[in-house]
């Protein structure tokens, strides 16, 4: 598969080479010289996002595709604005209406695939994107955005599920193209997080004519409206995205939130036509030792800072004056995310819903030292994360506790009650005496080999037996998404600031598709339901509260922190800000002469 992939992304980019960037490069103020320099952790799945949702694959996509609306630059907490529409909707029917305006003069990058004419982003296109995610053949980790929700929708899903093939050109009573520039979308419910869903970015229009020209290939062949597109693209290697030469570009405007950054932010920036930046060129560099000797030997612009460097780059939270000297700027945000460990509800060994197999998870979890991972794989990069939904996200509750704290004879206790008893070796076998041995597969990058020295530690005392298979993200995701693997670490950050964004990955109809727990509970889907028919406030906060009891009770996860992120940055690198819910920031800066 990966020799396959490769083959297509070479012919990929001989084709992009070939064809005339060139004769529209005005239309884009971006200069082809200004280049920035970035390196992932890990790999992307390809580039399209009606199939993934892959945080490095949104991350990239975000510059390529455009959501009808977005979110302003500066502003904190995060404000959404328009983005491909003329202004904000029109929100009618108690709010179960939206009708969008789009602005007129928007291209998609160009590409063969339009046979030598200009694709003008319509209403249609939207149309078209939006039914993508409810296709059955495309298994739509995202469908729950919208599943269930758009009038006559699901209607159409579900015939294509007896026939294995969806009409895309049959009417949609609530998903409509009014006019070319006009769309409406009709609700069946009132949803309060509506609009936050139009921004994310996998409703990024596409093109139909792309899609079905390059078939299973579109993920290779990103072709959008944004103000990039791939140049090269060499999985779990390389990206280079260059400028779109039919961006329309804007005037950077955003306003500052009064900090002494901003203000600085906004003198440098304000004014300019945007995006300055031409080129990004992305290198996958797993290993975080590695990634912080290229950051320090200039081969990187922008890096996060590797857990494992902060004891030499930081005094406390400040930067070193060794790195001060050089220039060198740091932005520190913690995440609007957490990290957790995933077991396969599925799994012979640690799933299932039964008394004896919560205990289990219950007890793995009872095992695992936060502070230790705190202290020793985050190196104090981290806070602990005690709820599902991270700090600045709405619903997270600063007083929650979990029920699952460090707790060595509490969980002994849990497993000698269930059964779970000792062999002469001293570890555990099954309450039916058979053997007992946990899996939890794992990246290459040293801090989960820390990682995994905690867990064994924790398990050890209390009898567990572990492994840990090693394997890259990429195909540790796909097989996650199969319900394939017995444990995983996964991390989430918000795709929009509401607490839905992070419950919905537990959601039992997501359940192989973005739920990689493959969790099924009644219980928890019908909080999960009741929660988002309920406005925003203090009610739906409650229930977002019992849906985290719920999960600590049957246990498919174990919550662990939120990680501290220190951005770094070169001297030439202007106007760069962190936002909490973008992650594309390239069209918003500037490289300076250097």
């Amino acid at each position: 598969m990966f020799m396959r992939h490769q083959t297509v992304a070479c012919i990929f980019t001989m084709l992009l080479s070939t064809f005339p960037l060139q004769i529209a490069q005005a239309a884009n103020p971006a200069d082809l010289n200004k280049v920035v320099r970035q390196a992932f952790e890990a790999a992307d799945d390809g580039f399209d996002m009606a199939k993934t949702q892959n945080f490095y694959s949104g991350w990239v996509s975000e510059a390529i595709f455009e959501p009808l609306l977005s979110y302003d630059y500066l502003s904190r907490p995060a404000r959404l604005l328009p983005l491909s529409a003329e202004s904000m909707p029109e929100v009618t029917e108690q709010g179960k209406v939206f009708t969008f305006k789009i602005k007129p003069g928007i291209y998609f990058a160009p590409d063969p695939a339009f046979k030598g004419k200009k694709h003008e982003l319509t209403a249609q296109d939207y149309v078209y994107t939006f039914k993508r995610l409810l296709d059955p053949v495309n298994r739509s980790p995202n469908a729950s955005f919208i599943e269930g929700k758009i009038v006559g929708l699901d209607d159409v899903a579900a015939k294509a599920k007896k026939t294995g093939k969806f009409d895309y050109d049959v009417p949609v009573a609530g998903l409509k193209a009014v006019n070319k520039y006009t769309l409406r979308i009709e609700l069946k419910a009132t949803d309060y997080n509506f609009l936050y869903v139009v921004a994310y970015g996998g409703f990024g229009a596409v093109a139909r004519e792309i899609i079905e020209a390059y078939g299973d290939q579109t993920g290779l062949h990103p072709v959008g409206t944004g103000p990039y597109m791939v140049e090269k693209y060499l999985p779990r290697s390389k990206i280079v995205l260059t400028a779109n030469p039919e961006y329309r570009g804007y005037t950077w405007d955003f306003k500052s939130t009064g900090s002494a950054r901003d203000e600085e932010i906004v003198k440098q920036m304000k004014g300019k036509k945007m995006p300055q930046v031409g080129k990004v060129d992305i290198s996958i560099i797993e290993e975080e030792q590695s990634r912080w000797l290229a950051f320090q030997d200039s081969q990187l612009d922008i890096d996060k800072l590797p857990q494992s460097a902060a004891t030499a780059a930081l005094d406390g939270i400040a930067l070193k004056p060794e790195l001060v000297n050089q220039g060198i700027k740091m932005d520190r945000v913690t995440d609007a995310g957490i990290v957790f460990t995933i077991f396969n509800m599925r799994d012979p060994v640690v799933g299932g819903y039964t008394k004896e197999k919560i205990a289990l998870r219950r007890a793995i979890g009872m095992a695992y030292s936060y502070e230790d991972e705190i202290a020793q794989m985050r190196l104090g990069q981290a806070i602990r994360s005690e709820m599902i939904i991270p700090k600045d996200v709405v619903g997270y509750d600063p007083a929650y506790r979990s029920s699952l704290a460090y707790d060595i004879k509490l969980a002994n206790k849990l497993l000698d009650h269930f059964g779970y008893k000792r062999g002469a070796d001293g570890y555990r076998n099954n309450p039916d005496g058979s053997p007992l041995t946990l899996k939890k597969t794992v990246e290459p990058a040293a801090i989960y080999k820390v990682q995994s020295e905690i867990y064994k530690r924790g398990l050890d005392k209390i009898g567990l037996r572990i492994e840990f298979p090693v394997s890259n993200f990429a195909d540790n995701l796909k097989a996650a998404s199969a319900c394939k693997l017995n444990m995983w670490g996964g991390a989430w950050n918000a795709d929009f600031p509401d607490g839905e964004n992070f419950l919905q990955l537990l959601y039992g109809p997501k359940a192989g598709a973005g739920n990689h727990a493959c969790y099924e509970s009644p219980a928890y889907d019908a909080l999960f339901r009741k929660a988002v028919s309920l406005p925003l406030g203090e009610e739906r906060n409650k229930v977002y509260a019992q849906m985290n009891r719920q999960v600590e009770a049957d246990t498919p996860w174990i919550v662990h922190t939120s990680r501290i992120r220190s951005w770094l940055y070169r001297p030439w690198i202007t106007g760069y800000k962190k936002h909490p819910i973008l992650h594309s920031d390239w069209a918003f800066i500037d490289v300076e002469k250097h």
